[in-house]
């Protein structure tokens, strides 16, 4: 049976596709790759982080709005399908929120993995993409979660013993996880201040875990460097426009600062020499489209 190549990414909250991973995924896009996004909550507990969206409006119906912001980011990035796992967002951690039965953090866990399951053995992806296991830096319930399925959905999709009714049994080749690099906020910082710019990378940014050592696999964004900040102005709730973390440097020097998608492979079934520059790194060859 011939398979067409295919990537997955498991992401918590509509944004993090635009925030996490955008150009990789327009680069793979654009070689042919069928790209699919999964998202596990709808977001509703973000903060209105953009004034100009802030109205009773947008409040009463932010589920709604941030569905069709997805929508749209998805499509400026290169997904060619969106699948939603349907849970409410958990909210920040300790938050009453996190009791909401709805939400994704008190979902069952077999219940997430099941549907998430579904999906992998429908698309069949050689790839998956989620986010790793060190959340002291961000610890959001549904980020750990989301790792947590994703984990869980690699080894379950191509066991026939797990899940039978989700569907023909499907088994992955690899597993990615997200992760930014400090020489990436070390380079941004020295650019605002070469600028004369205010840096929004305090203290605090550089007594973050440091990750660095850890990531195998890094994919050169040249040529679409400049899909993230299109994605995230999408999410216009969620991204001030004004924002200098995201949009200070101007874009000109922005693209030239470190233009590339970081990752680290956390489980694989083929092998591939470490360090990695593709994500599709000792599968190719083995299938065939």
């Amino acid at each position: 049976m011939d398979e067409r190549f295919c990537l997955l990414t498991v992401h918590a909250h509509p944004d993090d596709e635009a925030s996490k991973g955008a150009g990789t995924i327009a680069k793979y896009h654009a070689a042919g790759v069928h790209t699919v996004l999964v998202t596990c909550t709808g977001g509703e507990e973000g903060e209105i982080l953009n004034p100009a969206m802030d109205t009773p409006e947008v409040r009463a119906s932010i589920g709604a709005v941030r569905a069709r912001e997805l929508a749209a980011a998805a499509e400026a990035i290169g997904y060619e399908q969106v699948e939603l796992l349907g849970y409410r967002d958990s909210g920040m951690a300790g938050a009453e929120t996190n009791l909401n039965p709805d939400c994704f953090a008190a979902a069952p866990l077999d219940e997430a993995v099941g549907k998430l399951v579904e999906i992998v053995r429908r698309v069949r992806p050689q790839v998956i993409v989620g986010y790793g296991e060190d959340h002291s830096g961000y610890p959001h319930p549904d980020h750990i979660r989301a790792h947590e399925i994703a984990l869980a959905a690699f080894d379950a999709s191509g066991d026939p013993g797990q899940f039978p009714g989700a569907g023909e049994p499907f088994q992955p080749l690899k597993l990615y996880y997200t992760v930014w690099s400090r020489r990436r906020i070390v380079e941004m910082h020295a650019k605002f201040l070469e600028l004369g710019l205010e840096s929004p990378f305090d203290d605090k940014w550089f007594e973050r875990p440091d990750q660095e050592d850890t990531i195998t696999t890094s994919i050169d964004l040249s040529g679409f460097e400049d899909v993230r900040r299109v994605a995230l102005l999408a999410h216009a709730t969620q991204i001030d426009p004004t924002s200098k973390f995201w949009f200070g440097l101007p874009p000109e020097e922005a693209r030239k600062i470190y233009p590339y998608d970081d990752y680290v492979l956390g489980r694989s079934l083929v092998d591939s020499e470490l360090p990695e520059t593709d994500l599709f790194a000792g599968i190719w060859a083995s299938v065939s489209r």
